[in-house]
């Protein structure tokens, strides 16, 4: 059996001291180390949770959750990891804000930041957007700071851009940590991110995106599938290969999902639209070509269908090693005969999986609460030691 103190004495034989008042945009932009104290940290709180000890930190303050794609689980884990930490949680609505009559970027970050000690952003719909927003938003509420407006800097945690998923990629890569028994038993696994057929089009790129540029880290065998003309970003794989390399793991594209899916230990498929489709995309709303949007929506609808094969069947499955690779999905899947008629997933093979694959969203709130709690405190160890020693119930008793 764990003990808070394994896990604090996990944390002190890492070095992290870099993500103190720190921002979390993307994984490949952080240290092993500091992505191990992510998941470190994110089991010490559940932990605690789960033995009924408050993991308050904040009395007050503010987490400011701005979401311009819609969200479930995202949303709600955001709002989770702030009440964990004590944090109250205020939504910005762009639409009832002074956004929508032309404040600036600068302006709006600063506004609404003087109590807020968080901010998270999902902006991932528009390739070459979204992160940079992101990151305008961290240079407004820095130089605020700087200038003596803001009495702190909110940190930024990432819920999405069009680069990368990382709160939702490094959910799942806990989730594979525990299944597999800790991240020293990866090494060699093969896991196939693969494309699935979609009646939808525009799904963003992040999450195929930010798996390969995560899971290849561990010395895995990443295998990233789709039909040809479904690209990623280059300078993605670019980063997938270079990680491959130095983790003594492997990375590679297919077209062919079957030969992705033969004894893989870990299986991803998900619908995602082209990277070209998507620049495409960008540039049509940027002009507000609306008459190109539909066109370009009614091509991509058409170009989904005919790869309405590259489902996750049970045939497929029997293929995997054993025929019993893990599942994954970010949620919500697409599947046969339920959500529509043909889609990502055959229904009898989610449904085998739903349990596992509402265990691997759970572990999202304690991933963003990792990132924040990282960020705030130059010794967190000491933090989770103190928050041990203070013995105060989450629920009284």
């Amino acid at each position: 059996m764990k003990t808070l103190q394994d896990y604090i004495d996990k944390l002190n034989s890492l070095n992290f001291k870099d993500m103190y008042n720190g921002d979390f945009f993307l994984t490949w932009e952080k240290t092993d180390e500091e992505l191990e104290a992510v998941f470190t940290v994110a089991d010490a709180l559940r932990f605690m949770r789960e033995n009924n000890i408050s993991t308050k930190v904040f009395e007050s303050g503010l987490g400011i959750s701005l979401f311009r794609d819609n969200s479930t689980r995202t949303r709600f884990s955001f709002a989770s990891a702030c009440n964990l930490l004590g944090l109250e949680v205020q939504d910005l609505d762009e639409g009832k804000s002074q956004v929508a009559h032309g404040e600036t970027v600068r302006e709006t970050a600063n506004m609404i930041s003087f109590m807020a000690d968080v901010i998270g952003i999902r902006d991932d719909m528009y390739i070459g957007k979204g992160n940079a927003y992101m990151h305008e938003v961290v240079d407004a509420v820095t130089q605020g700071h700087e200038d003596g407006v803001l009495e702190q800097k909110p940190t930024l945690v990432n819920l999405q851009c069009d680069i990368d998923h990382p709160t939702q990629c490094m959910a799942d890569m806990l989730h594979i940590i525990h299944e597999f028994g800790g991240i020293e038993n990866l090494k060699g696994k093969k896991l196939a991110m693969t494309w699935a057929y979609s009646p939808s089009y525009g799904k963003p790129l992040s999450v195929p995106q930010g798996v390969v540029g995560l899971m290849t880290r561990m010395g895995m065998e990443v295998v990233l599938a789709h039909p040809e003309g479904y690209e990623i970003m280059p300078e993605v794989e670019e980063v997938a290969r270079k990680n491959a390399e130095k983790s003594g793991g492997s990375f590679r594209v297919s077209h062919d999902m079957a030969d992705a899916f033969k004894d893989a230990d870990i299986v991803y498929p998900k619908s995602w639209a082209p990277f070209a489709a998507m620049e495409k995309r960008t540039d049509l709303y940027g002009k507000g070509d609306t008459d190109g949007i539909k066109a370009l929506e009614k091509e991509l609808l058409a170009q989904n269908a005919e790869h309405k094969d590259w489902c996750c069947t049970e045939e497929l499955m029997k293929t995997t090693k054993d025929g019993k690779a893990l599942y994954l999905h970010c949620l919500p899947a697409d599947i046969n005969d339920v959500s529509c008629k043909d889609g990502e997933v055959e229904a009898s093979v989610f449904d085998r999986y739903r349990t596992p694959l509402y265990k691997e969203a759970s572990f999202k709130p304690y991933i963003i609460a990792a990132m924040i709690f990282l960020a705030k405190f130059e010794n967190p160890a000491q933090v989770l030691k103190k928050l041990e020693e203070r013995g105060m119930d989450r629920i009284f008793r």
